[in-house]
């Protein structure tokens, strides 16, 4: 389905999902901008090591679903009302106990790491944190699990490569519903404390509960029964490195206000361009064999230099290319949309721009690249990309866009860019 694809019509098919996406995380951002000020975040400043490892769940979950969709409909194994029946009920199913362990796993991450730096522990805000991830990363995922299987099914029906289109809205919706969720599902279980002490360990019972019947469900599913057993290890690595991210997002909040309405942009775009890029590549092998056969598309095979990946003559140097140009405009697009709706605490000057740019330009750039070795790798090594290479690829992606914007707003405040709140 690739092989014909010019680079206009690539960009015709990204650029709107794209834009749509982008927006999704301008909206997060603006989310997080507000309720960075909420007593609940002041109080347990752990909720902000969770927000990168919540985020990041939806590129674990939801997009591994979604690409893991693209390729069965592009292998043309949707077209059985039946199959398409199981695969669906068995992957949401899947997301749900996928959701529930990283929730769990994500909110006792960041307990340890909150607690490292001042050694206070607090068993209310324990329980909160549990709560709240919980709650948050199984009705997200239960919500855009529903609207990727819409999205892919509708991408069939109008003849749209799903790879293109399902990721990209997988994200921008992930990151708003996510964000909204914990915003408010925490900010419920803070005014509870003192007065509903059964709310936050009756949440987290029930889900536990939950988990059992979703696992059983998986393994009894011809669809998830392999990855039921094999998919965890991308799945909580990527929850560990997005956790660096949020330990690096927790301090530099406490320093510089103004990084919260670019953090969920910065990643989210990072992280929509590269699981599109990924889920092409996974596909273009799918079509050519199975994981852990020899890779048939020579462009993928041998030393893939820098030089090969951008400026190749093949469809994936083609890609990597639109994929990347996209960074500038589209991050142009979202931050003028941010500074005019009078969002952020930050003075949109050209030097803003030119740090913010380049940190977003020295991301995309380093996940495509690594996108374009680890797909091929992880197939050598005989698994299936669709699970292992997204979770891998949006944690990086959160490392790196965190990471760089803080590099990017402390270089401004030593420029001497200081706003009220830019470093004091």
């Amino acid at each position: 389905m690739h092989g014909q694809e010019s680079s206009l019509s690539i960009i015709t098919q990204v650029s709107l999902p794209f834009i749509i996406a982008g927006y999704g995380t301008v909206g997060a951002g603006m989310v997080l901008d507000i309720v960075q000020h909420w007593e609940v975040f002041l109080a347990v400043k752990e909720i902000f090591i969770l927000v990168p490892a919540l985020l990041g769940l939806k590129g674990n979950l939801e997009m591994t679903l979604a690409s893991r969709l693209s390729t069965q409909a592009n292998l043309g194994n949707m077209d059985s009302k039946k199959e398409l029946m199981k695969m669906v009920g068995g992957n949401l199913a899947l997301v749900q106990a996928q959701a529930i362990v990283v929730g769990l796993l994500s909110s006792l991450t960041a307990m340890v790491l909150g607690w490292i730096p001042k050694g206070e522990f607090s068993i209310h805000h324990a329980l909160l944190l549990c709560a709240s991830s919980l709650f948050t990363a199984a009705s997200a995922s239960l919500v855009l699990g529903g609207v990727m299987v819409f999205v892919v099914l509708s991408s069939r029906y109008f003849h749209i490569n799903p790879d293109n289109v399902a990721t990209p809205i997988a994200a921008s919706l992930g990151d708003l519903v996510t964000l909204a969720l914990l915003a408010w599902v925490s900010n419920t279980l803070f005014e509870a404390i003192g007065k509903q002490h059964w709310l936050a360990p009756t949440v987290i019972v029930l889900f536990l509960v939950l988990l059992p019947i979703w696992v059983v469900i998986c393994v009894k599913n011809q669809y998830t029964n392999d990855v039921i057993y094999s998919g965890w290890v991308p799945v909580l690595s990527a929850m560990m490195i997005s956790s660096v991210g949020g330990l690096i997002l927790d301090f530099t909040v406490s320093n510089y206000d103004g990084i919260a309405v670019f953090q969920p942009v910065i990643n989210g775009v990072g992280g929509n361009l590269v699981a599109v890029h990924a889920s092409r590549i996974s596909t273009s092998l799918h079509q050519k064999g199975f994981p852990g056969g020899r890779i048939r598309d020579d462009t993928l095979r041998g030393c893939l230099n820098f030089y090969k990946v951008f400026f190749g003559g093949d469809i994936h140097a083609r890609a990597a290319r639109v994929l990347t140009v996209l960074t500038i405009p589209g991050h142009l697009l979202f931050t003028y949309t941010i500074f005019h709706m009078g969002a952020g605490h930050t003075t949109h000057t050209l030097l803003f721009q030119l740090f913010y740019l380049s940190a977003a330009l020295m991301q995309v750039i380093l996940l495509i690249y690594t996108a374009t070795w680890l797909v091929p790798l992880i197939w050598i090594k005989g698994a299936d990309p669709d699970n292992v290479a997204i979770p891998y690829l949006t944690a990086l992606g959160d490392l790196l866009g965190t990471g760089f914007l803080a590099l990017a707003f402390h270089m401004l405040y030593l420029f001497g860019d200081r706003d009220a709140d830019l470093g004091d």
